[in-house]
């Protein structure tokens, strides 16, 4: 049986429903000075890249040590705005059953995500996401610019085959994340990216959203 679930996050379990982006605008402008006008396309993209190239639309040049006092302003952001996000986001139906579903089958489960590990840690515990997430064998937003490179380094931490291990996602960026390693990818349509594209991306099964939970499991077990 599949013995990790590489999760990702935004869209995936949680939603935070226009948050994300004012806390992202708040930690742009204190790193840079400049107010953030527009923002980079961000669906699967890590936050290093969405900061470059959301750096790059108001004509700056950055570097890593930029990127990562970006990182340091966002978490802290998060920290001081915990209440707005508990207020306006929410944990998507399904999303806490099937954690504990796969739990209780003895899943092993952990996140690839665009996130910076601090920013990750504390969506999913606002939300009572957290509590079956092996951290430390997880892959963040401050570790590889792209997904292939962030499913990889989940696979190497956790010492896991690409063979034992699925991914859910909810963008083509997830898919091409797993298959680029040879790991199977359950995309949910409960982001930007409609059940269509997500098939059209590859995607090994398209669910509309994570409400059946059994479903899910069983999947999740299905080396079909």
């Amino acid at each position: 049986m599949p013995h990790l679930v590489l999760w990702d996050i935004d869209h995936t379990l949680i939603e935070s429903r226009g948050v994300g982006r004012e806390l992202s605008a708040a930690a742009f402008e204190q790193v840079t000075g400049q107010p953030m006008r527009d923002q980079a396309t961000i669906d699967g993209i890590t936050e290093a890249v969405i900061f470059r190239e959301t750096a790059k639309l108001h004509g700056l040049a950055t570097d890593r040590a930029d990127f990562e006092r970006f990182a340091q302003a966002l978490s802290e952001h998060h920290v001081l705005q915990a209440r707005r996000l508990r207020e306006r986001g929410t944990a998507l139906p399904g999303a806490a059953a099937t954690l504990d579903a796969l739990a209780a089958a003895h899943v092993r489960q952990t996140v690839v995500t665009g996130n910076v590990r601090a920013v990750a840690e504390l969506k999913l515990d606002i939300f009572g996401l957290a509590t079956h997430i092996d951290w430390k064998v997880g892959a963040y937003g401050e570790d590889a610019d792209l997904r292939p490179a962030l499913v990889d380094l989940a696979l190497t931490r956790s010492a896991i085959t690409a063979a034992d291990a699925v991914l859910v996602g909810d963008t083509p960026a997830d898919i091409d994340g797993g298959h680029a390693n040879g790991v199977r990818v359950i995309a949910v349509a409960t982001g930007r990216s409609s059940a269509v594209e997500l098939r059209e991306a590859g995607a090994d099964v398209v669910l509309d959203d994570l409400t059946d939970t059994d479903l899910l499991r069983r999947l999740v077990f299905d080396r079909s």
